[in-house]
């Protein structure tokens, strides 16, 4: 395979499973030095990482600890690139929802996206290879799901985030963009489906199946490369056709 993204070093969180693991090894097998971030540092199960990917102990909210990480990593190889991929959400009616539960969906999947990617910012503009931010998103972005209504939120604010980002950071060699993965198996999608919301989702997909997490790699993969340096502030549906789905 030709390494697109040799020579590159990044950042992805909430790496030790799913979609997160999933990019940091593709990544590396592309080429890239991959810092994976994660609360236990390390693959869950008997996931192996690629011989490129480093595991790093980390809680995205605790904004100190991952500022030092930051440091450490640019002082020592420079940040070419970060990918917000860590994400949690319950699921609950709208009217039952904690304040802290609300609060906690939103300190990971918002405020975190934000911090991280100032805290990158100066490693990403200098960069040789244009800095990039790629944050992963979700349908939820874009529809409304029942018993999830504050990950809804959250997921539309990365949006917000990311075009706000792409046109603040236009002339500071940043591009940023953004992902909205469709339904993946994964930790917080088994956590959120039973067989009769399985169902409906499946009735929603036009290809009529769950997508491989490595659909969302490689448009990652894409977004990192030379080959998207005229994209920012956009957001790309690897969903099977979900979105596009009328009746």
């Amino acid at each position: 395979m030709v390494e697109l993204l040799a020579g590159r070093t990044g950042i992805v969180t909430g790496a030790s499973s799913g979609i997160g693991f999933t990019i940091a090894n593709m990544l590396a097998e592309a080429g890239a030095v991959v810092y994976g971030v994660s609360r236990s540092g390390r693959p869950k199960g008997d996931r192996v990482y690629h011989r490129r990917v480093f595991g790093v102990q980390g809680d995205v909210t605790d904004y100190a600890a991952m500022a030092e990480i930051v440091r450490d990593i640019g002082a020592s190889r420079g940040i070419d690139f970060l990918v917000n991929n860590a994400g949690i959400t319950v699921r609950q009616r709208a009217e039952l929802f904690s304040d802290a539960d609300f609060d906690r969906i939103h300190r990971v999947n918002v405020y975190a996206v934000f911090k991280l990617s100032c805290l990158c910012y100066p490693y990403l503009k200098a960069s040789k290879f244009v800095g990039r931010v790629v944050n992963i998103a979700s349908m939820a972005a874009h529809q409304g799901f029942s018993e999830v209504v504050p990950y809804c939120s959250s997921k539309a604010a990365v949006l917000g985030l990311t075009r706000g980002l792409a046109v603040e950071w236009r002339g500071d060699n940043v591009l940023v963009n953004s992902v909205s993965p469709g339904w993946f198996p994964s930790e917080l999608t088994k956590g959120v489906m039973d067989p009769e919301r399985k169902e409906k989702i499946i009735n929603k997909i036009p290809l009529r199946r769950f997508g491989d997490p490595e659909a969302v790699g490689a448009m990652v993969r894409f977004l990192l490369s030379d080959d998207a340096l005229y994209i920012t502030g956009q957001d790309f549906a690897v969903d099977g056709g979900a979105l596009a789905f009328g009746f």
